[in-house]
């Protein structure tokens, strides 16, 4: 079924026929919902237990429409994983029912699963706003040997028809522009899902949140809620983008050597304030870190950055300038390994060291779960003889999400039924909900659903069920996709913690007899040349169980290998009270 597009408000409506619209929906019953009886359920795929790997899906009969395809960051015990997105088991034979894929805006823990699972769903309608469609097109360079993205732009003063589901939409801000939230009309009631939101009445590249089109959606009814919670322990408003300009802009002025700035790559009205600022004092700047070279492109191309052609410089050319004359901005400022900053702190940039003077600015919270990362690569920078400002030191960063007053203001204005808050952590969705129930919500429609979790909408009513769909971790490893499990990323973390040792072995095929020494090779566990020892005790306690001529050991290679694993596993534990990963090979010649 194709997506119908009509118009619903603005340009093809004439302001009298906006008003007289207006007043009829103030005098209609609110749209809690038509009283059909049937079911529509909500599932946060993922989302509602951390930050990232946001993915909700909302069904009704064959209908599908999907919102979101994020990653999650892995976390320290998650060796080589270079990140994880959304299960989508529960579509597997319903793939026909997915009418679209609607994403709120461009941040990669919103867009980043997409490539890995619209293939697998039949490759739907994938509905966004400009820059972020441009940024998925963008990113999609890389899986060549997928089908194309069959990519739609929304026109935000219309509305879509995805099967039962009237899509309707509202601009918000965040740190990246052209950011939506969606209004999902149902039969059994209005839904809501905000996107990662903020208030920010003087953004700098995006005009402010459509608070009129907000209070129209309220009035109109809403039964479910769906909000953004992750700064939602935070009190007060969050900052406006513009507020942040004074202190930055202080920073840059008064900077005696070069100034580096490291921020998120898609956060481009800090770039564009950045590179204002350095215009004003005559700095020439260095755009550095892949993502953010292509987040400045694409922006540029579409008219969202304002640059003199003359502004932007390449390293080489910047190591030829005087260091008060150049910037560098670059991405890195949550300690990524091989990210630009890190790559600077540790001299291993191709272009660029650190030299006593340099001003370092990090521009941008930390992510959960980065902050010891973050306090090494800072550490690492001031040894090095570098100024370094952070946002706890002074406004430099504006978040992207709402704040509890924030969120009271959202509340108040869509007057939802049911408020549910998901986009964060447990922590945070619990705070959203303290801050619904501060204004009048109760504790039966301020709700907390976790991943995978079947929320019902019948009548303009949500309840929340026992029944749970799966929403265990999909990794992401190189080119694999979900071939990494559980056992294979505890075998890795038990090799990173007590190392391996590899037993060595031929055998005659006919008879079964050792031929030779077995050889041990050992990685992580200990140094051979200064464990002689316990290397020759192993040796031998291997030849005992090889020349072992008992029946089940004879006759049963996968046994031998058993045992060998277990009982050389038991050894070197009453040796080094450690329990390295043993691998048996055995040969047969």
């Amino acid at each position: 079924m194709q997506p119908t597009l009509a118009p619903s408000r603005g340009q093809s409506i004439p302001p009298s026929s906006r008003r007289r619209r207006s007043r009829r929906h103030r005098s209609s019953p609110k749209n809690f919902g038509g009283g059909s009886g049937k079911k529509v359920n909500i599932i946060v795929l993922g989302g509602a237990e951390e930050v990232g790997r946001n993915c909700t899906l909302i069904e009704y009969e064959d209908d599908i429409i999907i919102i979101d395809a994020g990653l999650q960051f892995p976390e320290e015990d998650m060796p080589g994983i270079d990140y994880i997105i959304p299960n989508i088991a529960y579509l597997r034979g319903k793939e026909k029912n997915v009418r679209g894929m609607l994403i709120t805006h461009g941040h990669y823990d919103h867009i980043v699963g997409i490539p890995h699972m619209a293939p697998r769903l039949g490759n739907p309608p994938i509905f966004g706003t400009k820059l972020t469609l441009a940024i998925i097109k963008k990113r999609q360079d890389d899986f060549k040997n997928t089908p194309p993205l069959n990519l739609r732009v929304i026109d935000p003063t219309k509305y879509m028809q995805l099967g039962k589901f009237r899509v309707e939409f509202f601009r918000v801000n965040h740190n990246i522009p052209d950011c939506i939230g969606f209004v999902v009309k149902t039969p059994e009631g209005t839904i809501v899902h905000t996107g990662d939101m903020k208030f920010d009445y003087t953004p700098v590249i995006d005009p402010p949140a459509d608070y009129q089109r907000i209070a129209e959606v309220g009035k109109e009814g809403v039964a479910l809620l769906l909000s953004d919670s992750t700064n939602a322990a935070n009190p007060g408003h969050q900052l406006s983008e513009r507020a942040i300009g004074a202190d930055l802009r202080d920073i840059i002025h008064k900077a005696k050597g070069r100034v580096i700035v490291g921020t998120f790559s898609s956060l481009l009205s800090r770039i564009q304030q950045v590179i204002w600022f350095a215009e004003e004092c005559g700095r020439k700047v260095v755009i550095d870190g892949f993502s953010m070279k292509t987040n400045v492109e694409i922006s540029r191309t579409l008219g969202y950055l304002t640059v003199n052609p003359r502004t932007l410089i390449s390293p080489h050319e910047a190591n030829k300038l005087p260091p008060e004359k150049v910037l560098i901005m670059c991405t890195g400022a949550q300690g990524e390994d091989r990210a630009v900053l890190m790559r600077i702190a540790t001299r291993e940039h191709r272009f660029f060291r650190l030299e006593k003077g340099d001003t370092v600015v990090f521009s941008s919270s930390v992510v959960p779960g980065n902050e010891r990362t973050v306090a090494r690569l800072r550490d690492s920078l001031i040894r090095e003889g570098a100024n370094v400002f952070h946002y706890k030191m002074m406004d430099i960063h504006a978040g992207g999400h709402s704040c509890q007053e924030d969120l009271k203001l959202l509340f108040s204005l869509l007057k939802p039924k049911y408020v549910v808050p998901i986009m964060g952590e447990i922590g945070m969705t619990n705070a959203a909900i303290s801050v619904a129930k501060s204004i009048g919500w109760t504790d039966e429609t301020a709700l907390m659903t976790f991943n995978g979790r079947v929320m019902e909408l019948s009548n303009g009513h949500v309840r929340l069920t026992q029944t749970k769909v799966p929403t265990d971790y999909v990794f992401v490893d190189g080119l694999g996709v979900g071939d990494v499990s559980d056992v294979v990323l505890r075998d890795r973390l038990q090799m990173a913690d007590e190392g391996m040792v590899v037993i060595i072995a031929s055998v005659d095929a006919q008879t079964g007899k050792l031929i030779g020494e077995p050889d041990i090779i050992s990685r992580g566990f200990v140094y051979m040349k200064n464990s002689k020892r316990l290397i020759d005790e192993t040796r031998a306690k291997v030849k005992d169980i090889l020349t072992d001529k008992s029946p089940e050991v004879s006759a049963n290679e996968s046994y031998l290998r058993n045992k060998i694993r277990d009982d050389i596993g038991q050894f070197l534990f009453t040796r080094t009270e450690r329990r390295p990963m043993v691998l048996p090979v055995i040969f047969e010649v």
